[in-house]
């Protein structure tokens, strides 16, 4: 009668307890949920009306991208590398001007917001991130701190983005 084969004992793979809060910060940071998404309300302004402001209004909706693009790049950044140096606050976190200063930088600022957006998605999602742990060289800020900063800041500022689009008649309430 032939050995029996034992099986080999298999490789048993920590499982990452907090998967589910990976998930919905990832879900958070790239879908609508409450909210209009950011491929929404960037979708279908006009050349013309990218640096208008309406009456009443402190903001173009090209400072407005442009914020959400410099803030969320130092969250993204900080929460990396302890190397980043964060602009001055606050000029640093806007443009200088009410419109895009060439044909193709709402395009690019669009484009690095996405590249952004898609980078703390990664962090998040990495088993290996501890989203608990204090960033070292931060002030006792966590990587579940900054990408909930992350999500409520573009939340924020696309809400102002929706309102500028209604008041320039872009955008009718469904």
């Amino acid at each position: 009668m032939p050995a029996k084969r034992l099986a080999k004992p298999r490789q048993r793979t920590k499982a990452d307890a907090h998967r589910a809060l990976r998930d919905h910060v990832r879900s958070l940071l790239s879908e609508s949920h409450a909210h209009m998404d950011f491929a929404d309300a960037i979708a279908g302004w006009p050349a013309d009306l990218r640096g208008a402001k309406p009456a009443g209004q402190p903001f173009t909706p090209w400072r407005l991208l442009e914020h959400i693009r410099i803030s969320q790049w130092d969250i993204v950044e900080f929460t990396k590398s302890a190397k980043h140096v964060s602009p001055e606050w606050p000029a640093g976190y806007w443009p200088a001007g009410d419109a895009p200063p060439a044909p193709d930088a709402w395009d690019a600022s669009v484009a690095q917001i996405r590249r952004d957006l898609r980078a703390m998605g990664r962090i998040v999602a990495d088993p290996k991130t501890d989203l608990f742990a204090r960033i070292p060289h931060g002030t006792g800020q966590t990587v579940l701190r900054e990408a909930l900063v992350l999500a409520d800041h573009n939340a924020y500022h696309l809400g102002q983005l929706v309102l500028l689009k209604r008041l320039l008649g872009l955008h009718r309430a469904g």
